[in-house]
């Protein structure tokens, strides 16, 4: 009876076939699921004098549709993808800390600067002072607010980091679950498709966290690294990632190590590769530290210049001015900021750091690096500049080193190898506030003023005088004699007045200090902590003069109430070449655009990332997806074919019953 044999055997095979497109059509959206398709090889026939007589089919496997190139090439791309979308995600989040127009920060600074307009005009008028403090507070409030949007950003980057960080070590857990029952089912002989499948996806879902390579062991486990090389899971065993601080302890940077038999291992966030986390540690450790010290750049410098310039005027009771902002963390030549070290330095140096220029500031954080006690370098972190130390010539201040308007002091000895991280602005904008609630207190006057000779003769006039720098008065008056339509000679001029000619020009300021190639400097003001600056405009006569006074001095019968010297030069600060060369008011712009050039790009570069993700995830579907019409088509197929071994059986069946027909009579 080997038909009935035959027709037992097809039966059970196109059984087998049409459990298998039924299986494909129920897993069509199943994720990670791939198409399986039933192997099926003829039993080995029987030999008979007339010939092999065939003795039906077999079901050889259950073949799993799987491309190991596409399926790698796929997983790659989406976890690139991942990092893309994800940085630029936060990018966006971070352009709109930073509007433009008449919410903007760079729309109070304006106003602030232009209020002194008013002031300058009405100098007596409590109510254009009280709009100026009004103006200064809301640039403050401002600058404080944007500040605050950034600590809640960086909070939220950080809680999604370890919410990560903890969804990378589930994953590998369960990849290494999946290994030991893989493991196990190797002896059947047969591979555990749905097995397979399984740690499939949950690679696919690792490498959207982080982007990982892997590595087939003989007993069919899989080897999963992270940043080419650290092993994340070996077999059945599972070494956990974290999320840590830099060796700074700087709490604004992470990055991600990992643990292996009690050893931690910091990751190189360059070698990380795609995956939502390294997204998002780069841009907590660059874009977002990039915005935090363009705003704290741009915080300091502003109110530094105004607390500088303020200071450098006279109130309505004839006082000199103080701070409009808190300062900075740190302020001037004797109030220092220290400098963290890092955790395995050897030495007891320290260091402390000072503001010497603040046109100079770059928007920065800085590492110093000792190669002795004495030298090392400095590297700006943003864009990887070196700068070495000792400098040459030596700073002027006794400091060990100055760089972008800042000295850098040292105190103890550092050993060969200690490092200290310099973060001068990232802080800054978190505790600004106004510090003036009285009008009277604006110190709009200049402390000198200048007085035309009666006797002139010229079409001489005064553009602006002001004080420079600290606060001065003038105990002797300067006399300035013009000896051409070009040349003057000065009354300062030591040891024998007006005895050097210099040249005049029209609309070019003249200093306190004399040129350095004037033979002696004047004692007076060769401090460059002190002194003034005035311009005058129009032609001199021989024998024009104009003198420099203290504007309280009684000879003159100045009201210094009527003067608004300081508001002018308060209000000119807007023009004042501060940031890269760009004028005050245009700081906030270029803050603006350099955020914005960052999001554009990651923006350009998330939808290429996701176009060629989309094409390989299409490319791999195509091999391994469940197509509705092709298994529909297969059905029909293992239906007829079903049938028909059915129908064979029946024959059978007939022919046998007829012969036991035949042996019973």
């Amino acid at each position: 009876m080997s038909i009935l044999n035959i027709g037992t055997r097809a039966l059970q095979a196109n059984q087998v076939a049409l459990q298998t497109a039924g299986n494909n059509i129920a897993n069509v959206n199943t994720p990670g699921y791939s198409r399986q398709t039933v192997t099926l090889q003829t039993v080995e026939g029987q030999f008979t004098g007339g010939g092999y007589i065939g003795k039906g089919v077999d079901v050889q496997t259950i073949q799993r549709n799987f491309s190991a190139f596409l399926t790698r090439q796929s997983t790659l791309a989406s976890s690139v993808q991942a990092a893309d979308v994800t940085r630029s995600d936060k990018l966006s989040q971070l352009e709109g800390i930073f509007p433009g127009g008449t919410s903007g920060l760079g729309a109070a600074i304006s106003e602030m600067l232009n209020a002194f307009s008013d002031v300058a005009s009405a100098p007596t008028d409590l109510t254009a002072r009280t709009v100026a403090l009004t103006r200064v507070d809301e640039t403050a409030s401002r600058m404080r607010s944007a500040s605050q949007a950034l600590d809640d950003l960086q909070q939220g980057v950080d809680q999604e980091l370890r919410q990560k960080a903890n969804a990378i070590n589930t994953l590998a857990r369960g990849i290494a679950e999946v290994n030991d029952e893989i493991a196990r089912a190797q002896g059947t002989g047969q591979p555990p498709n749905d097995l397979l499948d399984r740690r499939d996806q949950l690679v696919r879902e690792l490498n959207q966290y982080v982007q990982t390579t892997s590595i087939q062991a003989d007993d069919g486990t899989v080897g999963i690294f992270l940043a080419s090389s650290q092993a994340l899971v070996l077999g059945t065993t599972v070494s956990p990632v974290s999320i840590v601080s830099d060796d700074f302890g700087d709490t604004l940077k992470n990055k991600l190590a990992i643990t292996r038999n009690g050893l931690t291992v910091v990751l190189d966030e360059n070698a990380l590769g795609g995956g939502e986390v390294a997204g998002l540690l780069r841009f907590q450790n660059s874009d977002l530290v990039e915005g935090r010290n363009l705003l704290g750049r741009l915080t300091m410098a502003v109110s530094t210049a105004m607390n500088a310039q303020h200071q450098l005027g006279l109130d309505l009771d004839g006082n000199f001015g103080g701070n409009l902002f808190t300062p900075a963390s740190f302020n001037g030549q004797n109030i220092r900021q220290p400098v963290p070290p890092a955790t395995l330095n050897t030495g007891t140096g320290g260091l402390t750091l000072a503001i010497t220029d603040v046109s100079k500031f770059a928007a920065s954080d800085y590492e110093i690096n000792f190669s002795s006690a004495t030298s090392g370098s400095i590297t700006r972190r943003s864009d990887g500049l070196v700068v070495s130390f000792p400098q040459t010539p030596a700073p002027t201040s006794g400091a060990l080193a100055n760089v972008d308007g800042l000295d850098i002091f040292v105190s103890g000895t550092p050993n060969v190898g200690d490092r200290f991280l310099l973060k001068p602005f990232s802080t800054s904008a978190s505790n600004i506030d106004s510090v003036f609630a009285t009008p009277r207190n604006l110190a709009v006057a200049s402390p000198i003023a200048g007085s035309m000779g009666s006797t002139n003769q010229g079409s001489l006039k005064q553009v602006s005088i002001s004080a420079r720098t600290l606060p001065m008065s003038l105990a002797t008056p300067v006399v300035f004699t013009f000896t051409g339509t070009n040349t003057y000679t000065r009354s300062d001029e030591t040891p024998v007045a007006n005895t050097t000619v210099f040249t005049y020009t029209p609309g070019q300021a003249i200093e306190a200090e004399f040129p350095n190639n004037y033979p002696t400097l004047p004692p007076t003001y060769n401090d460059p902590l002190t002194g003034w600056t005035f311009t005058l405009q129009g032609s001199p006569k021989p024998g024009d003069t104009f003198t420099v006074i203290d504007i309280k001095d009684p000879a003159y019968g100045v009201d210094y109430k009527l003067n608004s010297g300081n508001a002018t030069a308060m209000m000119n600060l807007r023009d004042v070449a501060m940031f890269d060369g760009a004028a005050l008011t245009d700081g906030y712009a270029s803050l603006i655009s350099q955020i914005g050039i960052r999001s554009q790009s990651a923006a350009y570069a998330a939808e290429v990332s996701s176009s060629i993700a989309t094409n390989l995830e299409k490319d791999r579907t195509g091999v391994s997806g469940v197509n509705l019409d092709e298994e529909a088509a297969k059905l029909l197929q293992y239906q007829q074919a079903y049938q028909a071994s059915a129908k064979m059986i029946q024959i059978a069946q007939s022919i046998f019953d007829t012969l036991m027909q035949g042996l019973n009579r």
